[in-house]
């Protein structure tokens, strides 16, 4: 079965170079290592790293914006990373957030359907070879043809997606889907529905939050808090989470963080909370909890590492030796 990992905003570079170099060892029980773009790491040069480090599993940004890069910059990226990593690249784009696109790029966040559709339409003509004359409600372009090209002309496209519009577009345009931070009972529902009105059934990938360490209790604390992070700070997941089943958790995690900050608000996270939406606890445990997830529709896990203790060395033999031994 395929399983992923994502090496997460919270490691610094020489972690993810370092946890790169473990997973090349693991051969080919890795499918796809993922790299985030948030407010620190840029993607392209750290997708570049690391194809470098481990030259067998894909190679995945998940996510890159469509707003801080302009559709030919990102075809231009994609070109350049699928070459450096002899065809391995899945790229992951998103919508992100108005915190994100306004408060760090300065930009508008405007009509995010359309700009996401019609950044693939924009890259996949840019990596087919073909010349970039596209005329759109958003992009007008003419003249210019990569001169990069790529070792393939159809670069796999997956769409970060959390509202059931982002969701449809994903099933629409992309070859795969990219969730978060949602309830295993919930994507069920939703594969099987997209899957049919769609007509097609596309890869469905979920990140998953990870937290392993033979101590299940301090890894259970670390899920907590990663999952209380994102209900106080992401908008979009908060009111998605306050509408499938943890309005009483959102609305404390966020009512306390506005009060006193990020402090303890992760005491709010429930247990059944943690189960929904994470993976946490011994090896073992975790390894059964994934299993969940795959009964719910998911084809592809994206294990995201959260170190748990302060040896993130250490934690990361404990995480690989779970999922990729």
């Amino acid at each position: 079965m395929r399983t992923s990992c994502s090496l997460g905003s919270l490691l610094s570079i020489s972690d993810i170079l370092s946890c790169a170099r473990r997973l090349a060892r693991a051969d080919d029980a890795v499918d796809t290592i993922w790299i985030p773009e948030t407010w620190g790491m840029e993607n392209f040069a750290m997708l570049g790293a690391v194809s470098g480090l481990a030259p067998t599993p894909r190679i995945g940004s998940s996510i890159i914006n469509v707003y801080s890069r302009s559709p030919a910059a990102i075809a231009m990226g994609a070109a350049t990373v699928d070459t450096l990593s002899g065809g391995r690249l899945v790229l992951g784009l998103g919508a992100s957030s108005p915190a994100i696109v306004s408060g760090l790029h300065s930009m508008g966040y405007a009509r995010p359907l359309s700009r996401v559709r019609e950044t693939v339409e924009i890259i996949r003509l840019a990596m087919s070879g073909k010349r970039l004359d596209y005329s759109g409600d958003l992009f007008d372009m003419a003249g210019f043809t990569l001169l990069v090209r790529p070792p393939r002309r159809d670069v796999p496209i997956y769409l970060a997606a959390v509202n059931k519009k982002m969701t449809r577009l994903a099933w629409d345009v992309a070859d795969g889907v990219i969730f978060y931070l949602r309830p295993a009972d919930e994507m069920r529902r939703t594969v099987d529905l997209m899957n049919r009105d769609a007509g097609r059934k596309i890869d469905v990938a979920c990140q998953l939050i990870t937290c392993v360490s033979d101590d299940a209790d301090a890894a259970m604390d670390r899920a907590r808090k990663t999952i209380a992070f994102y209900a106080s700070v992401g908008e979009v997941y908060r009111e998605f989470l306050s509408s499938h089943g943890f309005a009483k958790e959102t609305g404390a995690i966020r009512d306390e963080f506005l009060a006193s900050g990020l402090g303890g608000i992760h005491r709010h996270v429930t247990d059944d909370m943690v189960g929904a939406l994470a993976v946490a606890g011994t090896p073992k445990e975790c390894r059964r909890q994934l299993g969940s997830f795959r009964a719910a529709g998911v084809d592809l896990p994206i294990m995201q590492f959260n170190p748990v203790g302060d040896d993130v060395g250490e934690s990361f033999e404990v995480f690989a030796d779970a999922f990729f031994a």
